[in-house]
């Protein structure tokens, strides 16, 4: 088991000494979030919380994703970094492969690409993109960048996603490990194409074990181990040691989590606190694991 530090809704100015400190404690990765802006229409509910509001307001800082990895990949030697998770869709895969590529290389292969689709219909379409067909847009998407990313020659012909003979130096010297998002079925599937992973938004541990138990059916039919795949969990009702334990029992790899607030600092607390915070946990359980 590995533990996964995020950062969502935190003051971005925060994040270099929190990569910083959770390194020193032993974590694994950090978490970066991706959102763009808020918007104060909305067509859709969000689909992680029960009556389908948003977990944030419209002055939750975001950073770029991408520029966050970097600055905390400057200061850092060993940890990992992941995007909890990239919204593929409303993107240009283009530009999308020259991002991940960029984090890759420029943190030394310590990257995964967290990838999903998105939800909020406003976002696809204020950035250009289309709402209908994101699905099958997405799927193209990550085809396209996986073979962009290898550092050979590519061309990709799809529905959706089209371009040329094409190379994009500095190809990364490892494979970007790709942790695919999402708790339907269609996004389990995209999970047993592409993925080397899985990743959760919040989850409880029933449902934790449905999804383990589907996506293993359909990796095997794929063909594919579930050796070396990585399932990581943001649990909404298992914490502590002994919740930790439980999630591992059902299968989970990767513990996402905001350890500051299992004592009692808030999301927009003061750093100082939320890097007591970490070292707490570490005490509580990475010590003890």
């Amino acid at each position: 088991m590995q533990f996964t530090v995020a950062v969502a809704m935190t003051d971005p100015t925060h994040y270099t000494a929190l990569a910083r400190t959770a390194e020193e404690l032993g974590f694994a990765q950090v978490a970066v979030p991706d959102s763009s802006f808020w918007s104060e229409q909305v067509s859709d509910a969000y689909p992680y919380t029960a009556d389908g509001g948003r977990m944030w307001t419209e002055d939750t800082p975001f950073a770029e994703p991408f520029m966050a990895v970097a600055a905390m990949a400057a200061v850092t030697e060993r940890i990992r970094f992941c995007t909890h998770v990239i919204k593929v869709g409303v993107r240009n895969p283009l530009l999308l492969a020259k991002q991940v590529s960029t984090a890759a290389v420029l943190s030394g292969n310590r990257f995964t690409f967290g990838a999903g689709v998105g939800w909020l219909k406003e976002e696809f379409e204020w950035c250009g993109q289309s709402y209908d067909g994101r699905g099958k847009r997405v799927d193209e998407s990550l085809d396209a960048l996986l073979q962009v990313l290898s550092g050979e020659w590519a061309s990709y012909d799809g529905e959706h996603v089209q371009f040329g003979r094409l190379k994009m130096p500095p190809a990364p010297t490892e494979r970007v490990p790709v942790y695919i998002g999402g708790h339907t079925p269609v996004a389990l599937r995209r999970t047993a194409r592409f993925g080397d992973g899985w990743t959760s938004a919040m989850i409880g541990l029933e449902e934790f074990r449905s999804v383990h138990a589907e996506l293993t059916g359909m990796l095997s039919a794929a063909g594919r181990s579930t050796d070396g795949f990585a399932f990581q969990v943001a649990s909404s009702d298992r914490y502590g040691l002994d919740g930790y334990k439980e999630l591992e029992a059902a299968g989970a790899t990767d513990i996402v989590t905001v350890p500051w607030v299992f004592y009692g600092v808030p999301m927009d607390g003061e750093l100082a606190a939320k890097q007591d915070g970490l070292r707490q946990f570490a005490a509580d359980i990475l010590e003890k694991w």
